[in-house]
């Protein structure tokens, strides 16, 4: 009886412990500020697949001329992706539709963009979007800059 207690008391501990690892994980990445909400799909066909598979929740955060995509699931401290402004070109935006809608959180709008020739869709909030396209027309001057 003595060990099954001590185990159940070992596997809180651990599931307590990962928490509170995640949750300061984000606190770290947030602590510099310019973070928001973000979920990504890396290197989607051309017509939109909207069945609301490849997308992954994550936080981004504005580091100079680049964005840092971090998973929200991971125990990395280094993030996932990073997109530089110059080579970032807005190709469009949409809702999501079908099952997307589950898959993203509600109030999302999807940009579709190239990276480095490499096609990407970004899920985020409408206030997110608006300073994103700001971030991205403010480039020093001399940089190419692609907005649809």
């Amino acid at each position: 009886m003595v060990l099954a207690l001590t185990a159940c008391g070992i596997v809180v501990a651990l599931v307590v412990v990962g928490l509170f690892v995640f949750g300061l994980r984000r606190r770290l990445i947030q602590r510099s500020g310019g973070t928001f909400d973000c979920s990504l799909r890396w290197d989607v066909p051309e017509k939109p697949d909207t069945n609301g598979k490849g997308w992954s929740y994550g936080v981004a955060r504005y580091n100079g001329d680049r964005i840092e995509w971090y998973r929200v699931f991971s125990y990395a401290y280094r993030p996932r992706r990073t997109l530089e402004r110059s080579a970032i070109e807005v190709a469009g935006r949409r809702l999501p539709e079908g099952e997307e809608e589950l898959a993203l959180l509600s109030d999302a709008v999807i940009l579709t963009c190239l990276h480095r020739g490499i096609r990407l869709e970004l899920a985020m909030s409408d206030d997110a979007l608006t300073g994103f396209l700001a971030w991205l027309e403010a480039a020093p001057p001399g940089q190419r800059v692609n907005v649809a």
